[in-house]
């Protein structure tokens, strides 16, 4: 699979992906709440961090994950793609970028938070507000130095 940066006119289909992904694994948002994040993901958070895509053997985006120095802002994989590799192997190439990486992640997304520790991540702080205040309960983590 390769691995590319983002263009700006693949905004539409990260967004797509963001949404599928939330839907299939976020069961704890309602969709008023997806409906609040939305055009956040899409006007705001993906053109604020350096954005990597992972795609499929056709070239069409199959999921994404969003940098700041060398924090996961957000990491998202279209559901059809999961359990194929992509977020290892995006995770991967921005431990190679960026060196050992932190994110959060919500504590209500067990699947998440299961993928991650698999990937070597470990737990290293909890916030009960996440990043817009609301009450969806992060997990910090970090990635092991080994």
């Amino acid at each position: 699979m390769n691995i590319r940066a983002r263009d700006a006119s693949d905004n539409p289909k990260l967004t797509e992906i963001w949404l599928a992904s939330v839907r299939a694994t976020h069961s704890f948002l309602t969709e008023d709440d997806i409906q609040f994040y939305h055009p956040l993901v899409r006007n705001e958070y993906l053109p604020a961090v350096d954005v990597w895509v992972s795609e499929t053997e056709t070239g069409e985006p199959a999921g994404f994950i969003g940098l700041s120095e060398s924090k996961v802002e957000m990491l998202f994989v279209d559901p059809a793609h999961h359990g194929r590799g992509h977020g290892r192997q995006l995770l991967a190439f921005a431990s190679q970028l960026r060196g050992p990486l932190t994110l959060d992640v919500n504590e209500q997304n067990p699947g998440a938070l299961a993928f991650y520790r698999k990937c070597g991540f470990v737990d290293v702080g909890r916030s009960e507000l996440d990043g817009s205040g609301k009450p969806f309960p992060l997990i910090h983590m970090a990635q092991r130095g080994d």
